[in-house]
């Protein structure tokens, strides 16, 4: 399965990216491709590491003005000419959405994949890797729309919210019929 991960390239403590390596890890062991934004820096690169030296593939997709910051040793490296191009790059390589911690950046992509899926534009699972509670005020918000009736369908059918690593990959797994 490719599975895209939607996350911060930058550089952050322990809490985020212990969790982030042992979902890439789990992901290279299960015979998985990582699809990400080919970023060699912070916890991109945290996942890509953990990915390939578990076995497991790699796609990137960087855009033009970031491209000096691309992985040499991908498998596959796409570059985008703007940030559009490259998220719909992403959606059209993967198979499932993963959408671990992040700035602005991650939540714009969160956004956009959460929107398509809500028009049906892709029906690919979604997960929201809450470590450490970073999320928990975005589940809150969703909810909120959720039951005041901002969304057209259920909550549950627009995204997964996962604590952890594995039950981010077992939701994954499941969802394609893997398990």
């Amino acid at each position: 399965m490719n599975i895209c991960v939607f996350l911060s390239a930058a550089d952050l403590d322990d809490r985020y990216t212990v969790p982030a390596r042992e979902f890439a890890e789990l992901l290279g062991r299960g015979g998985h491709t990582l699809v990400w934004g080919g970023s060699e820096s912070g916890l991109m690169k945290v996942v890509a590491d953990g990915a390939q030296e578990a076995g497991g593939r790699l796609v990137g997709v960087s855009v033009e003005f970031m491209a000096t910051l691309a992985r040499a040793d991908a498998d596959e490296m796409f570059v985008a000419k703007d940030l559009a191009e490259r998220k719909a790059l992403l959606l059209e390589k993967a198979d499932a959405i993963v959408i671990m911690v992040g700035g602005l950046g991650t939540l714009d992509e969160a956004t956009e994949i959460l929107e398509l899926k809500k028009h049906g534009k892709h029906t690919k699972p979604v997960v929201l890797l809450n470590t450490a509670g970073f999320y928990d005020g975005l589940r809150q918000q969703f909810q909120r729309m959720d039951e005041e009736g901002f969304l057209p369908l259920p909550l549950t059918d627009l995204v997964f919210f996962a604590e952890d690593a594995v039950g981010a990959l077992a939701y994954l797994e499941e969802s394609a019929g893997l398990q």
